[in-house]
């Protein structure tokens, strides 16, 4: 390549570049910005010697949002099969053979579900006699895919036989004792709490957390997809569930403040083990209108405990896009104990403990991520920088993985039969129980909070502001209401998308261009920028595959036409067919809002719902209204939607 400048972009044969110069002006480094399918897997062969150290990570880690392994596969065997010949020189063979190592070796020591999941071995077949014959770690590889293969054989013979869960259904003469949760220690249910989380946080695969994955997981066809994800929802619903159940069925013969003060003690347990997920399930749970309300029982609650609550509930106060939850994790992520600076003296000599995160925070960053950026450019290239954005979080989630994986402890099986023991409570239920133990004319009304996601910098003192993904983040959803990202029902939930807030000052954001060591400086300029207001909403359609959830991206500046035609490319339609159909907003009790087609959709839009579904012009709206839509965190929220809008 010839002479460059730093910051300057180049395009070769399908790849675009990022010229990034080291120390030594002759020695630049190129960082892949966008390039085809084909030419991203290619690229993993020559990414180390052209100075992209972290490409190899950063694909391996997204590339399931623009490819598939089999696809992968096929291309570098194909590349595998025409190796550099002798006239290329012995120095270019050994790099591409010990690239190939290095990739492959990664790929089946980081990602071997990507292998276990392929249908069938022959892919696998075919990579194993392509493997270089040198260096001595060539060997096992080969060794390592065959196995794999030999896996895929025997499965294909064998039922398919799925992992015990975690938590197995009780069994069925196994009831319900409400009041038996105040005879266990707090800190040994915490303790189990924590042991069940951290198996959970340790199986999570980081890319199961993609917004591009997660936005379509109740898609057709993709039922079983994100599953460790799912695993993390269920378990945070069945803890929340399970506060309320005890505090609302203890009976005559219990107090309920006392059963308050249990699951606040149990809290401050969590949070002493950095069990974030858990402490977050119980105060939201507390925070549910059916316990919220009871006037009277917090009235009667000790004092010192309401205190306690109160700390542990502005943990995860909602201002600027959970803040304080995302300080702590900062500070105490990879250290042994929670609240490093002040420790108590019990803690010194203890076993060190990993960080369990509210994964809320990491699926809200992707799902924002993916909405606002495009996946390709105009050319068609797929836009790895914003893989590169993503894999910024990922890396996070994978940081506090490794703390975790060294934390033991035995399960207590007294506990852990009670707690299967509990039964699910609808909204319904909830709010009769409620009812019970204050009548409706007695209890206060809870005020109810509206969540407004903001995303600067990780901290309030702006310690990460050189962060591409904080910087971008920072101004795409300044003052956005942010996404759901489950619901309380995982199977049948709707995808997640961020919803609608109240207009928001004027800010805006340009994509750096670099990577490495100039993304600090080119999202610190664009951090400068300023531009038109942005909104992320949710649209659907109604396809042959199901209704699909999609976000979008709707500026001030944008008409119907434009936001129409973004919905379209989004879903996978031709945008050029934007004018056979009309933009419709879902409202509350099942009404609808057309956006007139000269509109600007920004300003045409109400505050009253983020959906909206794309409809062929002529067609009927179906009989049934819309499922309502899922928001983040509404602390007050009423009964069991509660769970719905946390993750």
């Amino acid at each position: 390549m010839t002479a460059v400048a730093e910051g300057e972009e180049k395009e070769e044969d399908g790849i675009i570049y990022t010229v990034v110069l080291k120390q030594a002006p002759s020695s630049p480094a190129y960082c892949v910005k966008a390039a085809t399918e084909e030419k991203l897997a290619l690229h993993l062969l020559w990414a180390f010697a052209l100075g992209d150290p972290s490409y190899v990570a950063v694909f391996l880690a997204t590339y399931r949002s623009f490819t598939t392994t089999q696809r992968v596969l096929d291309v570098l065997s194909d590349r595998l099969e025409r190796p550099p010949g002798d006239e290329e020189g012995r120095d270019r063979r050994e790099s591409f053979d010990s690239a190939t190592c290095s990739v492959f070796g990664a790929w089946l020591s980081e990602y071997p579900e990507d292998f276990r999941s392929l249908k069938e071995p022959s892919r696998l077949l075919r990579l194993a006699p392509l493997l270089p014959g040198r260096p001595a770690s060539a060997a096992r590889l080969r060794a390592a895919v065959l196995r794999l293969a030999e896996e895929l054989s025997e499965r294909a013979l064998l039922p398919d036989a799925r992992p015990d869960a975690i938590l197995p259904p009780p069994p069925p003469a196994c009831g319900f004792q409400a009041g038996a949760i105040l005879g266990f220690p707090s800190e040994a249910v915490a303790e189990q709490l924590t042991r069940i989380e951290t198996d959970l946080f340790v199986r999570l695969v980081p890319y199961h957390c993609l917004g591009s994955q997660w936005s379509q997981r109740d898609k057709k066809g993709r039922e079983g997809a994100c599953g460790s994800v799912r695993a993390t929802v269920r378990q945070f619903n069945r803890l929340a569930n399970a506060v309320l159940a005890s505090c609302l069925t203890g009976g005559p013969s219990l107090t309920p403040a006392r059963l308050l003060e249990k699951w606040i003690a149990v809290a401050q347990a969590c949070r002493e083990r950095k069990n974030f997920s858990s402490l977050y399930a119980i105060v939201s749970a507390l925070q549910s209108n059916p316990i919220h309300r009871l006037r009277k029982t917090w009235q009667d609650t000790d004092k010192e405990a309401v205190r306690k609550y109160e700390e542990l509930r502005d943990i995860f106060s909602e201002r600027d896009n959970y803040a304080y939850s995302r300080e702590l994790l900062k500070e105490e992520g990879t250290s042994k104990y929670a609240n490093p600076d002040r420790q108590r003296k019990h803690a010194v000599g203890s076993a060190p403990r990993g960080t369990v995160p509210y994964l809320g925070l990491f699926l809200t960053d992707l799902t924002m991520l993916d909405a606002a950026v495009k996946d390709r450019l105009e050319n068609g290239y797929v836009n790895f920088d914003k893989r590169r954005r993503e894999f910024e979080v990922l890396a996070q989630i994978r940081l506090l993985q490794s703390s975790c994986k060294n934390c033991t402890s035995v399960p207590e099986r007294t506990f852990l039969l009670w707690y299967r023991s509990v039964p699910p409570l609808s909204q319904e239920q909830s709010d009769a129980l409620s009812n019970e133990i204050e009548a409706p004319g007695e209890a206060a009304a809870p005020t109810p909070v509206v969540v407004v996601t903001q995303c600067p910098d990780v901290s309030p003192g702006g310690g990460d502001s050189s962060s591409p993904v904080n910087s971008l983040i920072s101004k795409l959803t300044k003052h956005m209401r942010s996404p759901s990202v489950s619901c309380l029902d995982v199977d049948a939930s709707p995808p997640p998308a961020p919803s609608l807030a109240p207009p928001s000052p004027k800010g805006g954001h340009r994509r750096s261009v670099s990577c490495g060591e100039n993304a600090g400086r080119a999202s610190s300029a664009a951090a400068a920028s300023s531009g038109p207001d942005m909104r992320v909403v949710r649209i659907r359609m109604d396809l042959h595959d199901g209704n699909l959830y999609r976000s979008i991206l709707v500026t001030s500046n944008d008409k119907t036409a434009t936001a129409v035609r973004s919905a379209l490319e989004k879903h996978n339609q031709d945008p050029s067919q934007a004018s056979a159909y009309e933009l419709v907003q879902l409202l509350p009790q099942g009404k609808e809002l057309t956006i007139p087609w000269a509109a600007n959709v920004f300003y045409a839009m109400t505050p009253s719902s983020a959906d909206f579904v794309l409809r062929r012009k002529g067609e009927e709206a179906p009989w049934q209204s819309p499922a309502p839509p899922a928001t983040y965190p509404r602390s007050k929220a009423k009964g069991r939607k509660l769970v719905g809008m946390l993750f």
